[in-house]
């Protein structure tokens, strides 16, 4: 990710860190490592700075002493923005998260809204939100539509002309800036789906619930790990016999949900398949396809379609 905010405030220090990215950039981390301990000497109380120094460390295997930064950065960074946490559980130096920190996701994709479409779709390849229309296309035209986690609006284009009514949520708002843009939605809103009930940003007044003969939820399982404040949040929006259509990276034979060294989560078919019908949801299909590329590496998936009895 691009480190949100990353001048340290002093000129020196700022030079030293522009110096070490660019020996990293090289290849040569021992240099980058040296050049960012002299940039955080100067000043300690740097969070994005010790987030980098433990990636280079990290890059030039020198994992207690990463894992080491990454602590640092926590304790500079309790919210954690930039995600040490996971860096710590992917390090095995602490247990793997239920979910990242909504800091963590929403500054994820504030800063990644600007070339979102254009990095997902052409150059990663990403094909979910036309995969998953197409399970949907074979069902009724639908009256309401809440497209969960919308992102830029990419699930948006694909169903816009399925539904009469389209609605939704995000928690970044430079993602829901770039949707509006597009001109998709009749309603946009900023949600937290890590939160239970009302806490979460999906209800109130003018958003009741039982609403939706429809929620899509594109690519957005991966950033949350556990999964039990979504599957009550669906249960609540959808109205009898409506539908569920979502995607998961497919964790294989892995038990539940597992952190990959992309800092996504990918989800066993079982964990989800028990979520489901824990939450009174029905499987209509299942679709087991590649959803896009990580590392010039396909990532496999799995698309789902479910239904809230009537």
């Amino acid at each position: 990710m691009q480190l949100i905010h990353f001048s340290s405030g002093d000129v020196i220090a700022d030079r030293r860190a522009d110096y070490a990215r660019m020996f990293a950039d090289g290849g040569d981390l021992r240099a980058a490592v040296e050049l960012m301990e002299q940039a955080l000497e100067i000043v300690s109380s740097w969070a994005a700075g010790w987030f980098r120094l433990g990636e280079y460390r990290e890059k030039a295997d020198i994992r207690q002493a990463a894992a080491d930064a990454y602590h640092r950065t926590l304790q500079l960074d309790p919210a954690d923005v930039f995600g040490a946490r996971l860096k710590l559980a992917l390090l095995g130096d602490e247990k793997v998260p239920d979910r990242p920190s909504s800091r963590y996701v929403e500054s994820l994709f504030d800063d990644y809204a600007d070339r979102f479409d254009a990095a997902l779709v052409g150059k990663l390849r990403y094909s979910v939100p036309p995969k998953l229309a197409r399970l949907i296309a074979e069902r009724e035209p639908f009256s309401l539509t809440t497209d969960l986690g919308c992102g830029t609006g990419l699930m948006g284009a694909e169903i816009r002309g399925l539904t009469r009514r389209l609605e939704g949520f995000d928690l970044s708002a430079n993602m829901l800036a770039k949707a509006e843009q597009k001109a998709l939605y009749d309603h946009l809103g900023q949600a937290d789906l890590s939160l239970a009930g009302d806490e979460a940003g999906l209800f109130g007044p003018v958003l009741p619930r039982q609403r939706a003969d429809l929620v899509t939820a594109a690519d957005v399982m991966m950033y949350l790990g556990s999964l039990e404040t979504v599957f009550p949040l669906v249960q609540e929006l959808l109205a009898p016999g409506g539908l569920f259509a979502f995607s998961v990276e497919d964790a294989g034979e892995a038990e539940g949900f597992v952190l990959r060294e992309s800092l996504r989560y990918a989800h066993s078919e079982d964990y989800i398949a028990g979520m489901l019908q824990r939450h009174g949801l029905q499987i209509l299909k299942t679709w087991h396809t590649d959803i896009r590329m990580d590392r010039g590496d396909p990532v496999p998936g799995v698309l789902f379609l479910s239904q809230k009895p009537l």
